[in-house]
């Protein structure tokens, strides 16, 4: 069916042909590159292995891990885990690297590898153009039998990090205790309901989980989207719960619902951390080009400085690291908070937005009706990869020539009172279609308008 590669690494569907799927083959190829490549880089290599809970996970896992070994690579395995969980893991074990086996928010057919430098963080661009010169000449060579990696399996990684995050000075959690919290959890059939539960415990919230069962097989579309949260929605406002907190299969995504039953929006959610963080350490931010003007203005309020950076994680980080931001993420839900790890990560998310309600002695759906009430419509249209969509939007742009145009990520365009992005996907052959108004009549307009100018310039699209 598909098989991307981009910065976020290879990601594709189980099962077909090899170059065109997820295939054992195409595991093995990537993986030999990849340890090849971090063996070249620092003469030895210990990589840590971590899955969500996907069907696919025990197989693509095993492939990882004796691919690996037979390169000569020691392998830390943590099975069963969340992405940030690993990230951290990568530098609290000094390895050279790290692999995350899950394909994110996509649904149940599809896995993929997350690739990690030594930082623990997603690799550069440059890095994967010199993992895939590696795969083009076959450049791999293979350890004798006696010098195979050693394997080693690690079950406190989790413990780690949830100690590492209570620990960081930044958090009051005697007061989130003495809250008392009560939540409903929906982690998707995946590692979050080990990783969410666990972090709870610690904080004195009780809680009640739906679809909590460790098998792959997807409730719903697991993208933490209102649309696909309506369980929780139905289950916080027709019972007694302070909020619903909703997490994707690896546990780098964070969406909450109100306890009204309201979703609280994912584009809040990097709003309500940041404003959390900033009224204990002002500073910078960053998120991302299709991510709400909220933060930009949250920022503001606490003195700060917004800069917005392409798309991906590795862009937000790099973009981070260059402004000394003290937090950064993206609107789909993703928290970076870089005194912890340059990486997303919901569990931080999660203790930032408790200790927030706790100290302003509120609720999700009060810190709501604080922020500005933009309205975002995120739409998108499927495309053959073999079409010029880089000239449609050149068009488009000229179009629009006497408004703030951005082109450092697809085409964002920037009206006074409202902005529309569009860009490729890193992990799938669509084309994003986003706006942002106060008024969502305004930001559907805009996105249908937007459409019909690539339906008439484009061919061929898919849908």
């Amino acid at each position: 069916m598909a098989l991307i590669k981009s910065i976020s690494g290879i990601r594709g569907t189980i099962g077909g042909k090899r170059g065109e799927n997820l295939t054992p083959i195409d595991v093995l190829e990537n993986v030999s590159a990849y340890g090849t490549w971090l063996k070249k880089k620092h003469g030895t290599a210990t990589v840590v292995i971590g899955r969500d809970g996907r069907i696919s996970g025990p197989m693509v896992s095993s492939i990882v891990n004796q691919t690996l070994l037979s390169l000569g690579i020691d392998v830390i395995d943590l099975d069963l885990t969340t992405t940030p969980t690993v990230e951290m893991a990568v530098k609290t074990k000094k390895a050279q690297g790290g692999i995350i086996i899950t394909a994110s928010h996509n649904p149940r057919e599809w896995n993929a590898l997350k690739l990690l430098n030594e930082k623990g963080e997603f690799l550069s661009a440059s890095d994967g153009a010199e993992i895939d010169v590696i795969i083009k000449q076959g450049a791999i060579n293979f350890a004798d039998i006696d010098s195979c990696g050693n394997y080693y399996r690690y079950d406190e990684a989790l413990e780690d990090h949830i100690s590492a995050i209570l620990a960081l000075d930044l958090f009051d959690i005697e007061l989130i205790k003495s809250k008392n919290f009560k939540v409903a959890i929906d982690a998707i059939n995946s590692t979050g309901n080990i990783a969410v539960p666990a972090l709870l415990d610690r904080l004195n919230v009780s809680y009640q989980s739906i679809n909590d069962q460790i098998d792959g097989n997807f409730a719903h579309n697991p993208e933490p989207l209102p649309k696909n949260l309506i369980e929780l929605s139905s289950l916080v406002g027709s019972n007694d719960f302070n909020l619903g907190i909703a997490v994707d299969p690896d546990v780098d995504r964070l969406a909450f619902i109100c306890g009204s039953g309201e979703a609280f929006g994912e584009e809040l959610t990097i709003v309500a951390a940041a404003d959390f963080v900033l009224s204990k350490k002002p500073g910078a931010t960053v998120s991302n080009l299709s991510s709400s003007r909220a933060l930009s203005d949250i920022t503001k309020k606490h003195g700060g400085i917004y800069h917005a950076s392409a798309v991906g994680e590795v862009n937000v980080v790099k973009m981070m690291k260059a402004q000394n931001a003290v937090i950064g993420g993206e609107g789909n839900g993703g928290v970076i908070y870089p005194e912890l790890h340059y990486g997303r990560d919901a569990l931080v998310g999660i203790v930032m937005v408790l200790n927030l309600l706790a100290e302003r002695s509120t609720d999700l759906d009060q810190l709501k009706a604080s922020y500005p009430n933009y309205q975002i419509i995120k739409d998108k249209l499927a495309f053959d990869p073999s079409m010029d969509i880089d000239a449609t939007m050149d068009q488009i742009a000229s179009l629009y020539s006497d408004e703030n145009i951005n082109r450092i990520d697809g085409l964002k365009i920037d009206f006074p009172d409202k902005w529309v992005h569009l860009r490729r996907s890193n992990t799938e052959a669509i084309l994003r279609i986003y706006a942002e108004s106060e008024d969502v009549s305004v930001s559907e307009t805009l996105v249908n308008e937007i459409k019909e100018i690539v339906l008439n310039n484009s061919n061929p699209l898919i849908a």
